[in-house]
């Protein structure tokens, strides 16, 4: 269990830490629980409230009992029985599930939008029946006291169902050219819908009838948004009979009063990312907006932020678990997460030991790290002249360091160095002499290593920079700014050979153009060691002679590869022709060595070998053993490896072994001829 804090509000992420496979059995599991100490200490507060690889939607029935939550991948649901803390039930649908309603007080009505224009209704048993509407659906609204069911989506029309009579009835002609979200007021039951223009439209559902209309458009623009298009809504929700919140796709909040055309609060949340969900907390009166990067709570009566929470994985949904300070969250994940917020509430009814685990972590506090403090290694109290503090109370060890007061650090600093205002000035005046050279003309630097192909890169850039301008495309990350390829023009060892065979056959036609960049390298060095402020354009070939060279490609490579296989020809040639000079000139001397006591000379190439086999590894050492077939390494049955070493047979041993083996051979040979002989007697042949 991870704890934050922010504005002095401690959040608990119950769903933090690791989680276990689910293809593991459970005697793996016990086993692995009792050896890790990380999987031992979290909570698992409903088991595998996960999905397998997304989820997208959470809700919570009305009787608090169930939790349900769809994602995929395949597009199912996942029903999560609050009393048994486990899952109730699993049913895996057709398409993916744009969004859900519970029509029931529990798990046994249930309405789905799907992405590929169906929606499908389920009951207590599973699927119950499946229907169409005309356009894809965004969102969709139930109406209680007329069981109709209104889909608002990327059509000018808001389609009506009635789920008592069973058909389609007339859908409501709006201005709009699509729509994004809907809700329906709990007290007087009014629809409202927002547009993909930015605007909110209310329908009174028992005339039929637009009553109202809202611009959130324009209201979202203030002093301090920077916006790059039209703002459409993107999430709605009604709070009692009179307030509304309206979010928009550039990232701001709305709240309006209905009797008045203007907002009351507009809150941005600093990222231009489109709001996903808004939930109201009635009991401190808090409004819960979430993009897909941040949740923030924020005061619906001045705009101040309560706290924020930012999630390790992208927001899809948020859910508050009704009368209590759990929030639940649809992640871009597999694991669902879990957080627990004391002072929203107090813990549902089927998890009250939280608030007894939360009470003794705060009544014993982990130690933190204070702004007022500094922390400081040995030498810098060498530096200050504090080093005789060692020991004392007013220095606090921790890790390499110590922590110091901040205001005595500050006075030892002022008394150590009395000229740190100097310094200071002397910065100052620098950078702005580095902000007015910034509005001359600047120089292109290259790098010091691999400078022909960083200006290759740079020429490359700007032709790729005037193509994505004609296009209107987004221009690609320059190879000489990513970290990844920065050690590839610093360090020495990374420089391009040019001269070397591989590169002179794979790139033929780069001598031709490197004739024309050596030149404009050449040009850039020059006017550095001059630092003229005004650069001038190295000469090339002509348009013409460039389109000529371009257009047989083909013809030009085979013959430049043909010339560059004769100069390697070539080269060889006369390296050749070098050493064998230089071998003639050469005269050789006698060489005498000394044998150390103990050891017989047998021929120089026995001691080269023994030097080379002493520097290799014992690995290598052990390999080559194995080849000549002294060693032989095997496998044992308990787990371990057995290895058998042959000693190595001596010349004289060698030879006496091959004399016996070729008496051997002559003695085979002679009881062969004899056996022969006795059998042609027996035959009574004659013997020549």
């Amino acid at each position: 269990m991870q704890v934050s804090s922010l504005n002095e509000v401690k959040i608990y992420s119950l769903s933090a830490g690791r989680s276990l496979p689910e293809w593991l059995s459970d005697r793996k599991k016990r086993a692995l629980q009792k050896k890790d100490v990380d999987i031992r200490r979290r909570i698992e507060l409903i088991q595998d409230f996960e999905m397998p690889t997304v989820s997208t939607k959470i809700k919570v029935s009305r009787d608090g009992q169930y939790i349900m939550a769809v994602g995929t991948y395949k597009p199912r649901i996942r029903c999560f029985d609050t009393y048994q803390l486990s899952q109730k039930f699993e049913r895996c649908l057709d398409s993916e599930v744009v969004t859900f309603e519970i029509l029931s007080d529990d798990y046994s009505k249930i309405v789905f939008l799907q992405c590929g224009r169906f929606v499908e209704f389920h009951s207590q048993h599973g699927h119950y029946y499946k229907t169409r509407i005309p356009k894809f659906g965004r969102d969709f609204s139930y109406h209680y006291p007329s069981c109709d069911l209104y889909f608002v989506g990327a059509s000018s029309e808001v389609y009506r169902l009635n789920l008592e009579q069973g058909r389609f009835l007339n859908s409501l002609q709006t201005d709009a050219s699509e729509s994004n979200a809907c809700d329906i007021n709990p007290v007087h039951f009014l629809f409202a819908m927002g547009t993909a223009e930015g605007k909110v439209e209310c329908w009174d559902p028992r005339t039929r009838n637009r009553v109202g209309l809202l611009d959130c458009a324009l209201s979202s623009v203030t002093a301090d948004t920077e916006i790059d298009g039209l703002p459409s809504v993107s999430a709605l929700k009604f709070d009692g009979a009179l307030n509304m919140a309206v979010g928009t796709s550039t990232g701001q909040v709305l709240l309006y009063d209905l009797r008045s055309s203007n907002p009351l609060i507009v809150k941005d949340h600093h990222y231009g990312l489109p709001i996903k969900s808004i939930q109201f907390q009635h009991q401190l009166d808090l409004i819960i907006s979430a993009d897909c990067r941040i949740i923030k709570m924020w005061n619906k009566d001045t705009g101040k932020i309560f706290t924020s929470m930012e999630p390790e994985y992208g927001i899809n949904d948020v859910c508050l678990y009704p009368n209590s300070g759990m929030l639940m969250t649809a992640n871009e994940a597999p694991k669902m997460s879990i957080y627990y917020i004391p002072v929203l509430g107090p813990a549902p009814k089927w998890c009250s030991f939280l608030d007894n685990l939360t009470e003794e972590l705060e009544e014993n506090p982990e130690t933190t790290v204070y702004d007022d403090y500094k922390f400081v290694t040995r030498q810098d109290l060498e530096n200050l002249g504090l080093a005789h503090l060692i020991g004392s109370s007013l220095l606090r060890a921790y890790m390499h360091g110590f922590f110091m007061d901040i205001r005595l650090y500050h006075k030892a600093k002022m008394m150590a160095n009395p000229f740190a205002y100097e310094e200071y000035r002397r910065e100052k005046i620098r950078q702005k002499i580095e902000e007015t050279r910034a509005q001359r003309v600047q120089l292109k630097k290259l790098p010091k290593v691999n400078k022909e192909l960083a200006l290759k890169l740079i020429e490359e850039e700007g032709e790729e920079q005037q193509v994505t301008r004609k296009r209107k495309q987004k221009n690609l990350p320059s190879l000489l700014k990513d970290d990844r390829f920065k050690v590839m023009f610093e360090n020495p060892d990374f420089q391009v050979d040019e001269q070397s065979e591989e590169f002179r056959l794979l790139n033929p036609l780069v001598s031709k153009i490197s004739e024309k960049r050596k030149r404009k390298l050449k040009l850039l060095e020059e006017l550095e060691a001059q630092e003229q402020e005004e650069e001038e354009e190295p000469e090339g070939r002509a348009s013409d002679a460039e389109s000529s060279e371009s257009s047989d490609d083909e013809k030009g490579w085979v013959e430049e590869v043909r010339k560059q296989r004769k100069l390697l020809r070539q080269e060889e040639k006369v390296k050749r022709q070098e050493r064998f000079k230089e071998d003639q000139q050469t005269s050789l001397k006698p060489q005498f060595f000394e044998i150390k006591e103990g050891e017989e000379f047998r021929s120089f190439k026995d001691s080269a070998k023994k030097q080379k086999l002493m520097k290799k590894t014992l690995g290598d050492r052990l390999k080559l053993e194995e080849k000549l077939g002294t060693l032989d390494v095997c496998d044992t049955t308990v787990g371990s490896k057995q290895a058998t070493f042959k000693l190595k047979k001596s010349e004289q041993q060698k030879k006496q072994q091959e004399a016996e083996k070729q008496h051997r051979q002559e003695r085979k040979t002679l009881r062969r001829s004899a056996s022969h002989l006795k059998s042609q007697r027996g035959r009574g042949r004659p013997f020549h």
